[in-house]
């Protein structure tokens, strides 16, 4: 029998969160990580000022469905009272009591911020209508990435956050998110059991 282990080549990798750590080489993860998530948006400092600035947001993609995360989300910016919200969706006609445009060049305003909920192969196309009304800032919903998407974006002046909760960001920027990743505010997707 042979006592001999072979010591495992590591890299040192950063992750979406800026964290770094070592990985083994032959991870699947390290792979993943070295091959897709090269892009890095704007940083902690430039979130803030992004949603500092904002007056207006969009949410392409809403659904009046009070399971899906557009809505919550869309609960929690209205009821932020930060901002004014415009819901975007073709097949509704009002969401959250709100009124639902079929697109982003039927808003009366231009939005400062598009938050975006859709797949990640429909950011290029929602991008270009961003342009055409002369929206600033795309804002990618959490577990969405697409970086040619963003570097696209970028290179037509868009500011482009990508793979982050408006949400969770806002909540987290005004102290309404608990360390451990807990919302401390009232509003909540799940039932209240009694």
């Amino acid at each position: 029998m042979n006592d001999v282990t072979a010591v495992e080549e590591t890299v040192e990798t950063r992750l979406p969160n800026g964290l770094t750590c070592a990985l083994p080489a032959t991870s699947p993860l390290a792979k993943l990580l070295r091959s897709q998530r090269t892009w890095e948006g704007p940083g902690a400092k430039e979130r803030l000022a992004i949603l500092r600035a904002a007056k207006s947001i969009a949410i392409v993609g809403a659904s009046a469905n009070p399971a899906r995360s557009s809505y919550f989300v869309g609960t929690y910016l209205l009821q932020s009272g930060a901002y004014r919200v415009y819901f975007v969706n073709p097949n509704a006609t009002e969401i959250l009591g709100q009124p639902a445009y079929p697109d982003l060049a039927s808003l009366p305003e231009v939005p400062d911020i598009v938050d975006v909920f859709r797949r990640a192969d429909d950011i290029p196309s929602v991008i270009d209508d961003a342009l055409a009304v002369g929206a600033p800032t795309l804002w990618v919903q959490l577990g969405i990435w697409n970086e040619d998407a963003a570097r696209y974006g970028e290179s037509k002046g868009l500011t482009v956050v990508m793979d982050r909760c408006i949400k969770i960001e806002h909540a987290r920027f005004h102290g309404g998110l608990h360390l451990m990743g807990f919302d401390t505010g009232q509003i909540s997707s799940r039932r209240t059991l009694r």
